[in-house]
């Protein structure tokens, strides 16, 4: 086979980029809450206690103790998880000031680089923390003292207890570090110089030997961002224990057009180095390749490399999490997010198989076929496959070698089905960050997604089966959850108390997970909805427990989460969906425009207007053509017509079920009949029996025509109708209409409101 030419390949490449963002259109939010809408909600808590402080981290979720520990700049904070703003415990721990001014002096910022970032917040023992900041460009650690109990009410810093941070913590605040404390011994992903230049996975403290990844070698770590880090044991052998690292780095392939790789790589906690060219250094330290990519026609892949949150979410087994992980694409010809859905069978599958080794006249990238030295490069010493081995120090000369020189596997990692869960492009934002719960309900259980956005948003997303593996996404909600937009930083759930905590630059904000009462009053919009936290009661949508499946009048909870079936959920509570939208009555003026308001509750309804005229059993669907033009906010009709009086019928169509959302009853009046009132109040009486409608159907207008105020209702009505033959544009029309119904909506004064 021939080889394609580079152009030909970008042209393939470019027109199914642009296909993947046409087709891959995210669905529309069925609920949209601004920042203002969720306050009024009162569904959520927003800290609202001043610091002179910023860069806030949610580092640290104490259930036990019903805390949330925050750092951000100079200050700790220990916040009340039911209520942030509950009387909370803070310490100011500022670095000292001639660091600061050393930190100055060397070039960097006073306000966004010389102060103590909290960067590490970790459980030390019941009653103390461990915790680390950037100290001004030289990191420092120290202990807390949180109490015993949460009814200690205690939180202060050890000052005796300082310690240097190096190894830690980063001396940039810029650059993220991960961490875990493991039986007194800390394990980061870290930049430990000044300058930002080298970066390790780094263990320090405890019993064991510090350890560190090869200095300067780019085969091992390449100008990394870490994003996470987990222990994830193995097998029921202690001794087989592995702690996982994920991050993003650049390649060593492309130095002049650096293309991002993100990992996911491991490390033995029992691991003690090796005895020649890897001492005090790993000597079990391999990395793997995430791919999360759309694959597309001819074999070609579009590929979100960019690793932003990663979260684990545990089952039953805990050697078998599943790994949700956000990726973003921000390259010249494509921009986007995606959610992949990892498993550890896949991931361990890959660290199995052949090692990456650059061989041939070209330097390729090969799978390994030589000899692999035993035990097998990457295994834990004393655990299953070697229980003769009690360190790392005992293994032969040749595996060591071979792990320093071979450290990245040639396969990838893919996630489940090879193709993300779900996919942003063409939208304004990125996601960030990721936090996952499951939710038991009637038909099931449901992993709901909040995802967090460069924009300051949460979208509350679940993705259903279909058939074969075909799935639908359907976004629940989208709310603001900060008065000033900023990137959200990190988000943790409290399926106990089910709250949601998010932290930004600005500040932090705890929400409900769940707001049924927005999706509607009606069973059906309930059901709709299909969102898993919420079900009808026979009264309102409303929080559903599977612990409670049965409500106080002993009827069955309705909720259809896989289908959103009505007429199935419903039956006995449909007849009174939108009772209060029926019947409503206009007036029209003939030659003038009308607009007849209507918008479905769901943004995925499809809405049609049927009209049925007076006398008459035959009704008729309007489409946009001539003079009827159908929008988002409802039927426009142009130059009214007195045979287009009659009751128009508003239906919303959402998964086959159809019901009629109201109905208006128009009346359209003779422009010369109209103009007459106005102009001689004495007249308005005429239209009681004008020929454009039956006896007594303009009663109320004429009532109204009859009042004193005829100058105020002159200008009220101005909007609503116009003389025949006077030019308006239709976008005019909509712009009048709207204002008139303000008008309406407020009328000018008290009188006209009786």
């Amino acid at each position: 086979m021939q080889p394609r030419d580079p152009l030909v390949i970008f042209c393939i490449l470019l027109c199914f980029c642009y296909t993947i963002a046409r087709d891959l259109s995210p669905p529309t939010p069925r609920v949209q809450l601004s920042f203002r809408e969720l306050k009024a909600s009162n569904t959520a808590h927003f800290l609202n206690f001043l610091l002179n402080t910023t860069d806030y981290r949610i580092l640290l979720k104490d259930e036990d103790h019903d805390r949330m520990y925050v750092g951000s700049k100079d200050y700790i904070l220990s916040l009340d998880l039911q209520d942030i703003n509950r009387e909370p415990l803070i310490i100011h721990w500022p670095a000292k000031q001639q660091r600061i001014d050393e930190c100055v002096l060397s070039g960097k910022d006073i306000n966004g680089e010389c102060g103590n970032f909290i960067r590490l917040i970790q459980p030390w023992n019941r009653t103390h923390l461990y915790a680390c900041g950037t100290g001004a460009y030289n990191p420092v650690c120290t202990y807390i003292n949180r109490g015993r109990k949460a009814q200690d009410y205690v939180f202060y810093l050890d000052p005796d207890r300082v310690e240097s941070g190096k190894g830690k913590c980063a001396y940039d605040p810029k650059l993220d570090s991960v961490s875990a404390l493991i039986n007194e011994e800390l394990y980061s992903g870290v930049y430990i110089d000044f300058m930002g230049t080298d970066a390790a996975i780094f263990r320090a403290m405890g019993k064991q030997a510090a350890m560190r990844t090869d200095q300067y070698n780019s085969r091992w770590l390449n100008d990394p961002a870490f994003v996470h880090v987990q222990l994830i044991p193995d097998s029921l052998e202690r001794n087989d224990d592995k702690l996982y690292f994920f991050f993003r780095e650049k390649s060593t392939d492309s130095p002049h057009s650096p293309t991002i790789y993100s990992r996911i790589g491991r490390v033995c906690l029992n691991d003690d180095g090796g005895h020649c060219c890897l001492v005090n250094k790993w000597s079990t330290f391999l990395k793997a390749r995430l791919i999360c990519s759309v694959p597309g026609a001819d074999g070609i892949e579009t590929h979100f490399d960019e690793l932003q949150d990663v979260f684990i979410q545990q089952t039953q087994d805990n050697k078998n999490p599943v790994i949700y992980a956000v990726f973003s694409a921000s390259g010249s010809v494509f921009k986007g997010s995606a959610v992949c859905v990892y498993s550890m069978a896949d991931i361990r599958m890959v660290f199995n198989g052949p090692f990456a080794h650059k061989e041939g006249p070209n330097y390729q990238w090969m799978p390994y076929t030589g000899k692999i030295p035993y035990p097998r490069p990457g295994t834990c010493p004393g655990g299953t496959f070697t229980p003769s081995m009690k360190s790392t120090k005992d293994y032969p000369d040749e595996v060591i070698n071979f792990m320093r020189t071979h450290p990245v596997m040639y396969n990838s990692v893919y996630p489940v089905h090879r193709q993300p869960l779900l996919v942003r492009t063409n939208v304004n934002y990125r996601f960030t960050s990721i936090a996952v719960d499951q939710v038991d309900a009637s038909d099931g259980r449901y992993e709901v997604l909040f995802l967090g956005t460069d924009q300051g948003t949460v979208q509350k997303v679940i993705v259903l089966p279909k058939d074969d593996l075909e799935t639908e996404e359907l976004i629940l909600e989208e709310v603001e959850v900060f008065k000033v937009p900023a990137p959200i930083k990190s988000m943790k759930i409290s399926s106990k108390r089910q709250q949601l905590y998010v932290s930004s630059v600005s500040g932090v904000t705890h929400l409900a997970l769940h707001r049924c009462d927005v999706y509607g009053e009606a069973c059906a919009d309930c059901c709709l909805a299909r969102d898993p936290y919420c079900a009808w009661d026979g009264k309102t949508c409303s929080r559903y427990s599977a612990s409670s499946k049965r409500y106080a009048e002993g009827r069955s909870r309705r909720q259809d989460v896989r289908h959103g079936n009505p007429m199935r959920q419903c039956r006995g509570y449909n007849s009174n969906a939108n009772k209060n939208g029926m019947d409503a009555a206009q007036y029209g003026v003939e030659g003038s425009s009308a607009f007849l308001e209507c918008q479905a509750r769901s943004p995925q309804a499809s809405i049609k207007w049927i009209l049925q005229k007076d006398n008459s059993e035959r009704k008729k669907e309007l489409r946009s053509e001539g003079r009827f033009l159908k929008t988002e906010q409802g039927l426009l009709i142009r130059s009214l017509q007195l045979s287009d009086a009659g009751v128009y019928h508003c239906t919303a169509t959402e998964n086959n079920f159809k019901h009629t959302v109201m109905r208006v009853r128009l009346h359209v009046l003779s422009a010369e009949a109209v103009t007459a009132a106005l102009l001689q109040p004495e007249a308005p009486a005429a239209l009681a029996t004008h020929p454009a409608g039956p006896p007594g159907a303009y009663d109320d207008l004429v009532q109204l025509l009859s009042q004193p105020e005829m100058g105020l209702i002159n200008q009220y009505c101005q909007g609503y109708w116009r003389p025949s033959g006077s030019i308006h544009s239709d976008a005019k029309d909509l712009q009048d209409q709207k204002r008139a119904r303000n008008r309406r909506n407020h009328p000018p004064t008290k009188e006209l409101q009786t």
